[in-house]
C-alpha cells in the first residue's frame, strides 16, 4: 500500500473522530428550522378504556421483532474512541430492544485493522443491525462487492446507502459526484442480497427522490429530515479555507423538516417501510412520527452523550435515555388511547396547529 494511500485511509478514520467531538462540543442544531413536530398535536382522550402497564411496544423490522418501534440511528466508528461508543450503543440497543443502525464503514473497507469498531453483533445477537456506507462511493470505486464486505463485516441484517450530497460539498475532502447514483444504488439493491435501505443525513427525503429509490429497489427509506444535526454546520467547523466557513452559515436552515417528509412520503407511498429520523428528541416526537406514517423512528445526537461519557464505561446512562423516550412513547400513546403501535400509526387523533 502506498504512503499516499495510507494517508487518505487515515484522514478517513480521523475524519470520524473529529465529527463526534465536534458534534458533542460544537453548536450543529440546525437553525431557524426545527423536526416540524411542534406543529402537530395529539388530541387528549380523557377516557382512553386501557392499563397503561398492557400497551405493547412492539413492532417488526426486517423480519425481526422488536420490543420497540425505534432505532438508534447511524453514528460513528473507525476509532478506538468510536469502537467504544459503538459497544455502549450495541449493548444498550440489545437490552432495550432497539434496531441499531452503524456509521459509515468506509473507514474499515480502505483499512480492516479499523473493522473491529464495527463488530458489535456480539454484543447485540437479536436486533437488527444495519450496516452503512456513502451512497457517493459507488461512484469512486466500490461497487456491490465493497457493499457485501460491509455487512459481512458487521453481520449486519441490511446495508444502508446514505445521501449527504451537501456535506460533501462542504467537507474539505469531499466526493461532489452525484452522477448516474440512482442506477448503481439499483443494482446494488439487485445484486447484495440483503436489504438495501437508503437515508438522508438530515436535509430530507421528498416522496419523488422516496419513489425513485423503491422503484430502483431500495427496501425502506430514513427520510431523516431537517430539525436536528446540520451538517453543513458540523463540516463549517473542519473546513480549512474561509469561503467554505462562511457560506455554511447561509445553509444552517436547509433542508425539509423530518415531519413533513414522513407525511409526503407516506401519503404517496402508503406501502413504503418507512424511518423518521432527524432531529427526535423524545418519546412524544417518536409517538407523533409514527401517527404521521413512519414505522420505525430515529434517533441520533439525542443519545450520543449518554453513550460518549458514561462514567463508569457502562452504558446505563444511555439506556436511561432510552428508557426515558420509551415511558414517553408509551404515555402518549395511552394519552391517546392507542394500545399497540398500530392503532398509533392509524389513530386520527394527531392534529395540525
Amino acid at each position: 500500500m502506498t504512503d499516499s494511500v495510507n494517508a487518505e485511509h487515515e484522514a478517513t478514520a480521523n475524519r470520524k473522530g473529529e465529527h463526534i467531538r465536534i458534534c458533542l462540543e460544537e453548536q450543529v442544531q440546525s437553525t431557524g428550522t426545527g423536526p416540524g413536530f411542534d406543529r402537530y398535536r395529539f388530541r387528549h382522550q380523557a377516557l382512553p378504556e386501557l392499563d397503561f402497564g398492557g400497551i405493547d411496544l412492539s413492532a417488526s423490522f426486517l423480519g425481526k421483532r422488536l420490543r420497540t418501534p425505534l432505532l438508534i440511528s447511524s453514528m460513528t466508528g473507525g476509532t478506538d474512541a468510536t469502537a467504544r461508543i459503538n459497544a455502549r450503543l450495541a449493548e444498550a440497543a440489545e437490552a432495550r430492544g432497539w434496531a441499531m443502525g452503524l456509521g459509515s464503514m468506509r473507514a474499515a473497507i480502505e483499512n480492516e485493522a479499523l473493522a473491529a469498531t464495527f463488530r458489535v453483533r456480539r454484543l447485540a445477537p437479536s436486533i437488527p443491525l444495519i450496516a452503512n456506507l456513502g451512497a457517493v462511493q459507488l461512484n469512486y470505486g466500490y461497487g456491490v462487492d465493497q457493499c457485501r464486505r460491509a455487512v459481512e463485516l458487521a453481520e449486519a441484517d441490511a446495508l444502508v446507502l446514505h445521501l449527504n450530497s451537501l456535506q460533501e460539498v462542504f467537507q474539505p475532502e469531499g466526493n461532489t459526484d452525484f452522477r448516474g447514483l440512482l442506477r448503481r444504488i439499483g443494482e446494488v439493491s439487485r445484486s447484495l442480497g440483503v436489504p438495501v435501505g437508503i437515508k438522508e443525513v438530515g436535509w430530507g427525503i421528498d416522496a419523488g427522490a422516496a419513489a425513485a429509490l423503491l422503484d430502483a429497489g431500495a427496501a425502506f427509506i430514513d427520510v431523516a429530515g431537517a430539525g436536528g444535526t446540520s451538517w453543513s454546520q458540523v463540516e463549517k467547523h473542519r473546513a480549512r479555507d474561509e469561503l467554505r466557513a462562511d457560506a455554511a452559515a447561509a445553509f444552517a436552515d436547509w433542508g425539509t423538516p423530518t415531519a413533513a417528509c414522513v407525511r409526503e412520503v407516506r401519503a404517496a407511498l402508503p406501502d413504503a417501510a418507512l424511518i423518521a429520523s432527524g432531529g427526535l428528541a423524545s418519546g412524544v416526537d417518536a409517538a407523533k412520527a409514527i401517527a404521521l406514517g413512519a414505522d420505525l423512528a430515529g434517533f441520533g445526537r439525542s443519545l450520543l452523550g449518554g453513550a460518549a461519557d458514561p462514567g463508569d464505561g457502562s452504558a446505563e446512562p444511555l439506556m436511561r435515555v432510552m428508557a426515558r423516550i420509551e415511558f414517553e412513547l408509551r404515555a402518549a400513546m395511552f394519552g391517546i388511547g392507542a394500545a399497540t403501535v398500530g392503532a398509533l400509526r392509524a389513530t386520527d387523533r394527531l392534529l395540525p396547529v
